[in-house]
C-alpha cells in the first residue's frame, strides 16, 4: 500500500509538470531520446546527424547509458534522468515539447501522460529477440495489483510505433505489449548495423587485441550469463573455472561478462592468469562479440545478434527449472535456442572439444530473427523519423 502511494505521488507529480509544459507547444524539429541503454539510440542519432544536422536532439539518459553516449561525432545534449524532482521536471519539459520521442525501455512515467495528437513515441527496444517473457507476459504480472497492471497498459498504449528486426519479434511484441501489427516499424534494430561495417569492426577488434593480445593469440570464449534477481549482492559463477582452465587453457581464453549492477567482484585475472578475464564493465557487448569464437549463453538476447556472425554457440541454463517457473520463457527452451544445451561444466567441455555445434540451426535462427538486418537499420529509422515529420508539416 505504501509503495503504491509512493508510485502514485511520483506519477502525479510528473503528470502535473508534463501537463503544464504541454502549454508551451511542440517544437517541430525537436527529437528526444529517453534511454536506459543508449546503444541503439546512439546509432540512430549518428544517422540523424548526417541527414539533418540542424535538428534539436536531446538525450534523457539514465546513469548506465552515459558511457555509451560519449565520444560521438557530434556530441548531443545529454541530461541525466533519474527519480529526483529536478530531473523529472526537466524530462517533463522535453517530452512535452518534442515532436518525436524515442525510448528504449519500459518507463513508468509514460503511464501518467498523454502525448499531443501530432507527437509520435517510438519504442526502440534493447533486444533483437527474446527467450524470457516480458511485458504483459511476464510471470510476475499476475502478482501485481490492478493499478500496476493498468500502468503497464498505459505505458504500452503510448508506444505508437515499435521497432522490430523480424516478423518473429513483432509477434513477441504484439503479445508482450498488447499491440496490433500496424504499430510495428520493420526497419531493423539499429545497433546491428555494426556487423555490416567492416572498417568499424576491424578498428574495434584491433583496439581489443591491443588491450589484450591473448584475444588474438588464442580462441575466445565469451560467457555472458543473464542477470538473476537473487544475485545482486552475492553473485557466484556456476562454471567450474578451474576445470575449464585445466581442460581448455592451452587453446582458449575465457571472457566473463556479467551484468554491471552485480556488486561481487570476480577477481578473475588474479585467480586464473592468462585464461579468464572479467569484461563486465565493457559498455557494448556487441564489440566483444567481434572477437568471440564461441558464445556461451542462457536466457540472454545476445545470441540473436551474435548469429549474424555465423559463429558457434552453446547454452548453459543450469537453473532452467527454477528460472522458467519464476521468470517465464516464450516456449520450451530447446525450441528457443540454436545450439547444444549443457547443464554442467563437464558437458560443456565435451561439446567444446568435439566442436559439437549445429551451424545449420544457427543459420536458420539468424534468418528468422534477423530478417530486417542488412546494415541499414539506423538509416532507415532516421529516414522514417524525418520523413514523417515533413509529411506532418
Amino acid at each position: 500500500m505504501v509503495k503504491e502511494l509512493a508510485v502514485w505521488l511520483y506519477l502525479f507529480y510528473f503528470n502535473l509538470q508534463f501537463t503544464f509544459f504541454k502549454s508551451f507547444g511542440v517544437k517541430k524539429d525537436k527529437i528526444v531520446f529517453l534511454v536506459s541503454f543508449g546503444d541503439n539510440a546512439r546509432f540512430v542519432y549518428e544517422a540523424l546527424s548526417k541527414v539533418q544536422p540542424d535538428s534539436t536532439i536531446i538525450f534523457l539518459a539514465e546513469k548506465k547509458a552515459q558511457a555509451t553516449l560519449q565520444g560521438m561525432t557530434k556530441q548531443p545534449k545529454i541530461i541525466r534522468f533519474n527519480a529526483s524532482l529536478i530531473s523529472l521536471c526537466k524530462a517533463a519539459y522535453h517530452l512535452a515539447t518534442s515532436k518525436k520521442v524515442v525510448v528504449d525501455n519500459y518507463f513508468a512515467i509514460l503511464s501518467s501522460i498523454t502525448f499531443q495528437k501530432d507527437v509520435e513515441c517510438i519504442q526502440l527496444w534493447h533486444a533483437a529477440g527474446a527467450v524470457k517473457t516480458f511485458g504483459l507476459k511476464d510471470a510476475s504480472v499476475a502478482l501485481r495489483s490492478k493499478r500496476a497492471h493498468q500502468r503497464f497498459l498505459n505505458v504500452y498504449r503510448n508506444f505508437h510505433k515499435v521497432v522490430v528486426g523480424s516478423e518473429a519479434m513483432a509477434a513477441v511484441f504484439s503479445e508482450a505489449f498488447g499491440l496490433p501489427q500496424e504499430r510495428f516499424l520493420k526497419t531493423g534494430v539499429p545497433r546491428t548495423d555494426l556487423f555490416f561495417n567492416e572498417p568499424h569492426m576491424k578498428a574495434i577488434k584491433q583496439a581489443l587485441y591491443k588491450e589484450n593480445p591473448l584475444l588474438q593469440q588464442k580462441k575466445v570464449i565469451l560467457y555472458a550469463p543473464t542477470y538473476r534477481d537473487d544475485q545482486l549482492e552475492s553473485f557466484q559463477l556456476a562454471l567450474d573455472l578451474d576445470l575449464l582452465q585445466k581442460e581448455l587453457g592451452e587453446e582458449y581464453v575465457m571472457l566473463i561478462r556479467c551484468h554491471p549492477v552485480l556488486q561481487s567482484a570476480l577477481d578473475l585475472e588474479a585467480r586464473y592468469p592468462g585464461f579468464a578475464f572479467d569484461y563486465s564493465l565493457k559498455p557494448d557487448v556487441n564489440e566483444l562479440l567481434l572477437v568471440t569464437d564461441l558464445l556461451i549463453s542462457d536466457y540472454s538476447s545476445i545470441p540473436y545478434e551474435f548469429s549474424l556472425l555465423n559463429k558457434p554457440m552453446l547454452f548453459f541454463p543450469y537453473d532452467l527449472g527454477e528460472y522458467s517457473k519464476t521468470r517465464g520463457l516464450w516456449d520450451q527452451y530447446p525450441n528457443l535456442v540454436p545450439g547444444p544445451i549443457v547443464t554442467s561444466t563437464n558437458e560443456m567441455i565435451t561439446v567444446i572439444k568435439e566442436e559439437a555445434y549445429n551451424m545449420t540451426h544457427i543459420m536458420k535462427f539468424s534468418q528468422k530473427w534477423n530478417e530486417y538486418h542488412h546494415g541499414k537499420s539506423s538509416q532507415r529509422l532516421a529516414q522514417y523519423i524525418l520523413e514523417t515529420e515533413r509529411v506532418r508539416h
